[in-house]
């Protein structure tokens, strides 16, 4: 089994919901990681809650549709702790619009998140993990890149892809030491689902979880640690959803 003591860890999106999460997840497992988001003002509050706790962590804005912006993440995370061991692909949108209706640009935003995000990450951290003997990838997919949603056309594109996306890779680098996996959670309580949020279709979105309740960003971190400490998991599509994909 692997350790991520000392492991040098990206989670972009790391901000917030399960990103953040899995950030403080890593910084318990002692990994000094790199808090990727887009919200300059949310990442650096972040950064400054996590070194006041001792935590070795850095913010780096950076926005993931645009390859410069991450070739630039991956080069200044380098650039400060000299290698890269790990990378969460975690930062995504979603935007529920019936499909007659969806704009190409609403469409495409989803698409250049969701989607190119994940190459552009997986593309520059591999190149850095090559030069080190290995590495783990874990990309954040969704239950709807296995079942389909009314409504969500673009999101269930953009998760179908990164579900495929991640076999691809593990395949191609699993030669190389460099793991690639995917976890898939249901739906879960964080930023706006709530049932305040929600109001009426909150209940009805629990009762599609067998288990009854939605889910916690911690539970989803809990499990991208095990994906990166298990030298034995690459290609794998771990389903987090309380049972969701199992009716």
């Amino acid at each position: 089994m692997g350790n991520l003591d000392g492991q040098i860890a990206i989670v972009t999106g790391g901000a917030s919901g399960i990103g953040l999460a899995t950030v403080n997840a890593f910084v318990e497992k002692g990994a000094k990681v790199v808090i990727a988001d887009y919200n300059e003002k949310a990442g650096k509050e972040v950064e400054k809650s996590l070194l006041e706790k001792k935590a070795d962590v850095l913010f780096i804005k950076a926005d993931v549709s645009s390859e410069e912006s991450v070739k630039n993440l991956v080069a200044e995370t380098v650039k400060t702790y000299g290698k890269l061991d790990i990378i969460i692909n975690n930062a995504g949108i979603g935007t529920l619009s019936p499909t007659h209706e969806l704009s190409f640009e609403d469409y495409n935003r989803v698409i250049s998140i969701n989607q190119n995000g994940v190459f552009f990450g997986a593309k520059y951290a591999i190149q850095e993990m090559l030069k080190t003997g290995g590495g783990s990838i874990v990309n954040t997919c969704s239950i709807l890149g296995h079942v389909g949603e009314a409504g969500a056309f673009a999101y269930n594109a953009s998760k179908g892809a990164v579900n495929t996306m991640t076999k691809s890779l593990a395949l191609e680098y699993a030669k190389n030491n460099i793991r690639v996996n995917c976890i898939c959670p249901g739906y879960i309580e964080t930023g706006m689902v709530n049932k305040e949020a929600l109001g009426d279709f909150y209940e009805g979105l629990v009762a599609r979880h067998p288990i009854g309740r939605l889910g916690k960003a911690e539970e989803i971190a809990h499990a991208m640690v095990f994906l990166c400490e298990n030298d034995f998991v690459t290609g794998s599509a771990l389903f987090v959803d309380g049972g969701y994909t199992a009716q």
